[in-house]
This record gives C-alpha cells, structure tokens and sequence, in this order.
C-alpha cells in the first residue's frame, strides 16, 4: 500500500490529463500530510487514510478518483466549497458523522474553513472496484457488474457511519488486525452503498434513469426554490419530460423521490444556517419553505435527528 506513496511527484499523473488518480496517490493531491497509521497487513480492496486539516482558502484541483471514495468526519466542524471546473460554488456544513461520496470522473475544485478550536479530520475510505462490482452482481446479477455512485457532499446515513467507525476501530485501535472482519466490512459497506446510492450512470439501471445533464438541471433548480412549496410538474419541465416519468427516472438516478431529494437539500440548507448565521429558528425554517415552527422542528427531527434548537447547540 505504501509504495506508490513514494513516487516522486514527476511520476504522478497531471489533475488534468484526463487519467484518473488511485487511492494510494491521492496524498499527493490534497494539502499537508496524511497522519502517521499504526503498521497493518495489506487489505485486499481496502485502503483507509487519516487526515487533520487547517482553514484551507485557495482552492485546490481535486483529481478524479479510481476508485470510489468514502470521507468521514470524525471530528470538527467546517463549511466545506465544492464545485465543477466550469460551474459555482456549492458550500456544505459538516461536523462529526457527515460523510462524502466521491465516484467522478472529471477533476474538480475544493476549499474549505474550519470552524472553532476542534481539529478537523477526517478519514478516507477507498473501496476496491473488484468488491464494489462484486456487491453489483450480487444485487443486480451478472449484468450488474459495471456500477457508479451519486456524489453526495455532506450526508448523514447512520449505517455508512456505524460501518466506517468499525473498520477504524478494528484498523487503528485493535493490536492485531483481522483481514477477514475488515473485509466483511467492506463487503457490508459496498452493498450498502451500490444500494442506496446508485448513480445516473448504472448498468443495471441502463437508459432508465435520468440522464446526468438533466439530473444536475434539476438539483440546481430544487436548490434556488427551496423556500418555494415543492412542485413536481415545474422540476418535470425543467427535465422536459412528464410528471409520471421524471418521478420515475429521478428515482433511478438517486434513490430518492423528488420530494424526499428535495426535503434533504431543505435540510441542509438549514443546518447551514443554523450554524452559520444568527437567525432565529423561526426565520430559518421560512427559508427553507416551512411556515409552521413545529412542522419545520418535526422534519428536522426526523431527518437529522435532533431540533433545530439543539443541533445550534452542540
């Protein structure tokens, strides 16, 4: 796992050659040094990285990936900015248990500041393409070998969280290492993911699934009326399709309906708020297209877990 890490950086593919980067190479890309790991046998198909980070405000050029990758927070809070090389700044706030879904194909910038006096950091999960099409086949047979993932910047999903801090703890905090739980980790993770996150692009989903242009379309669209009521025929327009079928592809590109895709933007908008503004409660769920204090608190409770009042809090 280590001997790429030793390459000079002469030997090591342009962000923007086209060519994606492996797992082990990525340090290379990303500012400071990842944190010193206890020795550990090789894992077939896994490798994890530990990071600690500083406010970062000049952007840096993000390759693409090999394989997918997995980054849990594990500690600290910062707004982190992502965006497309040709596209805006699309800022998320993320603490403790958040985690990033990375499976692109093209390079993108990243910068980010981190808030408070907590360290922020972070581990990074590659799984191996092997595994990932493994769990495919699995799901979806033979013909489900060739997967991607939706990118997801900022999430919350206590299963991909409870499976990522179990394969740190048997990495990082048991004497000694068993290959075979690490494994069956993965292999629970993968299914997980390829589950639940499927992206536009899937073999097994083929041409029934809205096309990636159109997807973006219409996540941008759900991002500038977020205060607005929930409206599926103008996002069916934005799409050029109709209702029945947008709802239908939409589904097979992201997992999600419409409604529930938009109710987590409205939720992350809020949780941005709440952390980055001094509005009241109140103003914030009016921001986010809740009229009613108590119908805002409830949908927050569910999909985040805690109110409003006490996520500001923690």
């Amino acid at each position: 796992m280590e001997e790429s890490l030793q390459r000079s950086d002469s030997e090591l593919p342009s962000v923007m050659d086209g060519r994606r980067v492996t797992a082990e190479a990525m340090p290379h890309y990303l500012p400071g040094e990842p944190l010193s790991l206890p020795p550990r046998p090789p894992m077939q198909d896994v490798v994890v990285q530990l990071f600690s980070y500083q406010d970062l405000a000049e952007p840096i050029l993000v390759p693409a990936v090999v394989e997918p990758l997995l980054v849990l927070v594990l500690s600290g809070v910062a707004t982190v900015e992502e965006r497309a090389l040709d596209g805006d700044w699309q800022a998320t706030s993320v603490e403790a248990g958040d985690f990033f879904l990375t499976s692109t194909s093209e390079p993108y910038e990243m910068r980010w500041q981190v808030r408070g006096s907590d360290r922020f950091e972070v581990m990074h999960l590659y799984l191996g393409l092997p595994l990932i099409e493994q769990a495919a086949r699995d799901l979806h047979g033979e013909h489900g070998a060739s997967v991607s993932f939706l990118d997801v910047s900022g999430a919350r999903d206590e299963r991909v969280s409870f499976l990522l801090e179990q394969l740190r703890r048997e990495l990082f905090s048991e004497a000694r290492t068993s290959p075979l739980f690490v494994r069956s980790l993965a292999q629970a993770l993968a299914i997980h993911l390829v589950r639940t996150y499927p992206g536009p692009h899937n073999a097994a989903r083929g041409a029934n699934a809205l096309q990636t242009y159109k997807l973006r379309r219409v996540i941008e669209a759900m991002k500038a009326r977020l205060a607005e009521d929930f409206c599926l025929p103008q996002l069916a327009q934005v799409a050029g399709i109709s209702d029945y079928h947008f709802s239908r592809l939409f589904k097979r590109a992201t997992g999600q309906s419409p409604s529930q895709y938009f109710i987590r933007l409205r939720m992350a908008r809020a949780r941005q708020l709440l952390l980055e503004t001094d509005l009241s409660v109140i103003e914030i769920g009016m921001e986010v297209g809740y009229s009613s204090p108590s119908h805002f608190s409830q949908v927050f409770r569910r999909e985040v877990g805690v109110t409003p009042r006490a996520y500001r809090q923690t």
